[in-house]
This record gives C-alpha cells, structure tokens and sequence, in this order.
C-alpha cells in the first residue's frame, strides 16, 4: 500500500470512469466542431471545415440572441438569489428554536429538481389555476391582464425567481455560517461607539463577508450559465425566443436542427467560458484556505 504507484492504482477506477464519462465525449466533440455534419444530409461526419462552425457562431443572430438572454438571466438569478439569501440570513441567524427549524428547511428548495421547479412554477404562474397568479392578482389589481408567461419581460423574470426559490435558501445556508464566524465584540464595539444598525451591516458585516459573497457569486454564475431544464419545462425558450438561454440554443441546433458541428462548435464555446469561471471559483476558493 506504500509503493509508488499504489495511489494511482486506488484511483484508477474513478479516472477510467472519468475519461469514459467526460472526457472521450468532450475530445469527440472538439474534433466533430471542427467537421461540417448535418444528420439531415449524411448519418456520418462530413468535410473537415476547421473554424468555420466557430465564425458562424458571430454572424447568427440567434446566437446572439441566446448570449444576450443568457446574459440578463444570469444578472437577474444572481442577484436575486445572493439579495434574498443574505435576507433569510440575516433574519434566521440568532439562535432560537424558531429559527432552528427554519434554517433546516432551508435545504428542501434546493433538493427539489431543476426540472419539477419548471413544471411547478409553470403551474403556479398559469391563469386559469395558478396559485402565484391568484394572489398577485388579488393584490395587486393592475396586474390583472397579465399573463406571465406570454410576455417576454416576465417569461425571463418568472424564470429568474423559478431559479432564485431554489438556490436563494442554500446561499442563506452559507451566510448564516459565514455570520456566525463573526465575533459579537466587533459589532458590539462599534455600536458603544455610536454605529447604527445599517452602518455596522455595511461596514463590518459586509466586509467581512465579501470572500464568501464572491464565492456564492461565481458558484451561482456557473449554474445560471448552463441553466437548461426550467426553460425545457417551463417557457421553451418563448415567448418568440426571448427565454432562449445559450444552453437551450445549442440543444435546439443539435436535436431539432440536427447540426452537430455547428451545435458541437457551441458545447465547446461553452464549456471554454464555464472552464474560465470555474478556474476563477477555484482559485478563489484555494486562495481563502490558504
């Protein structure tokens, strides 16, 4: 069990498993980005086309479409997700029984599977029987022409919070850590010295939160970025394409288009761009233990 190679013994099951799972589909794709293969045309790869997939990405309005969407869906789930958790946290942080419970069910949300939040907030924001449409319209009354999901300003907002109901809890989870690693005497100290209660939040608390803020920050922009079952399950990419995110375009390319290298050209613009931010998470990440 000392020998030099017994520790790449040990792992070489999981990195089989890995180079089947991951990495093989990801070399064929890089490879098939670079061919011109359309199944409606041939069941096998064509010519070898070498960037023109890439270059054809730019002149697609439609890609560019679905970065702008992707761009404002990632803006709006990020911040709405970090605002509301610090919220929950700040408002469940003292000890209490009360609070206790809360804090454990803060985790359920997040449980739930991104594709039955599609299907549940599809149903809450429907007009005839959705409870969420029901009670807005109750009471706010000039809502009531609204029909959520037929309008592309609150399609993309109602796609947010779908998201946001999910991952806001687990960030109050994570705050409600961070708060509880800050010494009551700093906070003390600065009220015996007259600090209000937004000024010791925006000079103390926030500060000394901010390398889990950006933590939270980057690990929600990676899964807002690929974000894909809720605009299956909930807008299909509508209304017109005004919720097609750059995941849900690139599925669209491949499986209804059936363009693989144009779609395999896409995939891997995209997992580039995911590869830089979670290099970034990372480092951010190692950086704090150190």
């Amino acid at each position: 069990m000392r020998g030099k190679y017994s520790k790449f013994i040990m792992l070489s099951p999981a990195i089989l498993v890995l180079l089947i799972t991951t990495t093989y589909p990801l070399i064929y794709a890089l490879v098939i980005s670079l061919r011109n293969w359309q199944l409606t045309r041939s069941p096998e790869p064509g010519d070898w086309v070498g960037l023109d997939n890439y270059i054809q990405a730019f002149s697609d309005s439609n890609f560019i479409n679905s970065v702008q969407v992707t761009f404002l869906f990632t803006l709006l789930s990020v911040s709405l997700s970090i605002g509301i958790g610090l919220a929950i946290a700040l408002l469940v942080q003292k000890k209490s029984l009360v609070n206790t419970i809360l804090k454990t069910l803060l985790i359920f949300p997040f449980a739930v599977s991104p594709t039955l939040k599609g299907f549940s907030w599809r149903f809450m924001l429907n007009s005839d029987y959705g409870l969420f449409d029901h009670l807005v319209k109750a009471v706010f009354p000039f809502t009531k022409d609204i029909i959520w999901l037929s309008d592309p300003f609150w399609a993309m907002f109602g796609l947010a919070m779908s998201e946001t109901w999910g991952w806001a809890p687990l960030i109050a989870l994570m705050f409600v850590g961070a708060l509880g690693t800050i010494s009551p005497e700093i906070t003390e100290a600065a009220r015996l010295d007259g600090a209000s209660g937004y000024q010791v939040f925006y000079h103390i608390t926030l500060p000394l939160l901010r390398p889990v803020i950006l933590i939270a920050l980057l690990l929600k922009t990676i899964f807002s970025l690929k974000m894909f079952d809720q605009v299956v399950t909930m807008t299909g990419g509508g209304p017109g394409n005004s919720t097609q995110t750059f995941n849900y375009f690139i599925y669209q390319v491949g499986f209804t288009n059936l363009d693989m290298g144009y779609a395999s050209a896409l995939a891997i613009m995209l997992v580039v761009f995911l590869s830089i931010i979670a290099y970034l998470y990372v480092k951010l990440l190692l950086g704090k233990q150190a």
